[in-house]
C-alpha cells in the first residue's frame, strides 16, 4: 500500500508539474499569438482597401452584424469600417457562401461608398484542389474579377456565371464553387449599398486590443 501510495503521489506530481508548464507556455505565448493574428487580419484587410484609402484604426472600427440571408451564417460576423479624415471610405464585410461544392467558403468582401467593390478574398475554402480552389487568389486571380463591379456594372442579369448567362467565369469542371462565390458577393453588395450610411452610423464594437493600421 505504501508502494501503491508513493507511485500515485508522484504521478500526482508529475500530472502537476506538466500542466503547469503547460499553463506557463500559453500565458508566455498567448500575447504573441494573439498579435500574429491581428497582423494576419490587418494584411488581409489591407488586400481589400489599400493603406493609403483611409487613416483609421480599421481593426478597431469594428461592428457586429447578424443576417443569415445575406452573410450565410446565424452568427454574428465582423464588418470593419474604413475612413479618412472622419469620412466614409469602405465596408470590409466577413460573409459565407454557405452553398460551396465541399462546405462554406468564408470570404472578404470591400465595398466603398460609392457602391463599388474594392475587393474580394477567399479566407478559407474545402474546395476540390485543382478544380475549384481557383477562388484562391494563391490558385488563379479569378477573383480580382469583382474589382470595381457594382450593382450596375454588370446589371443585375450580369451576377451570374456565364453558364447561368451572367459575366463571371466558371472553371472547367467545376460551376458550383464559383456560383456559390458570386451569389455571396452578390448578397452582400446589395446589402451594403441598402445600409451603409446605417452601418457607418453604427456604435462600434468594443476592441479587444490596440493595433495600428499598418502591418
Amino acid at each position: 500500500m505504501k508502494k501503491i501510495l508513493v507511485t500515485a503521489l508522484l504521478l500526482g506530481l508529475f500530472a502537476l508539474i506538466g500542466a503547469g508548464l503547460v499553463a506557463y507556455t500559453h500565458y508566455k505565448t498567448h500575447d504573441k499569438i494573439e498579435a500574429q493574428k491581428i497582423k494576419k487580419r490587418l494584411r488581409s484587410l489591407n488586400k481589400i482597401v489599400r493603406p493609403d484609402e483611409y487613416d483609421n484604426a480599421i481593426l478597431d472600427d469594428k461592428i457586429e452584424i447578424t443576417d443569415r440571408a445575406t452573410f450565410g451564417t446565424d452568427k454574428a460576423v465582423s464588418v470593419y469600417r474604413a475612413r479618412k479624415q472622419g469620412k466614409p471610405v469602405a465596408l470590409v464585410f466577413t460573409a459565407f457562401a454557405p452553398d460551396g461544392y465541399n462546405g462554406d467558403i468564408e470570404l472578404l468582401i470591400g465595398v466603398r461608398h460609392d457602391g463599388t467593390i474594392s475587393g474580394v478574398r477567399v479566407v478559407d475554402h474545402k474546395e476540390t484542389p485543382g478544380l475549384g480552389d481557383g477562388i484562391d487568389i494563391r490558385k488563379s486571380n479569378w477573383i480580382t474579377g469583382f474589382n470595381d463591379k457594382s450593382l450596375t456594372n454588370p446589371g443585375e442579369p450580369g451576377w451570374h456565371v456565364k453558364k447561368d448567362g451572367g459575366q463571371f467565369d466558371q472553371f472547367t469542371g467545376a460551376t458550383i464553387t464559383p456560383r456559390a462565390v458570386v451569389k455571396a458577393v452578390h448578397r452582400v453588395l446589395k446589402y451594403a449599398v441598402r445600409n451603409r450610411d446605417r452601418l457607418f452610423r453604427m456604435q462600434k464594437t468594443v476592441p479587444a486590443h490596440n493595433t495600428t493600421d499598418k502591418p
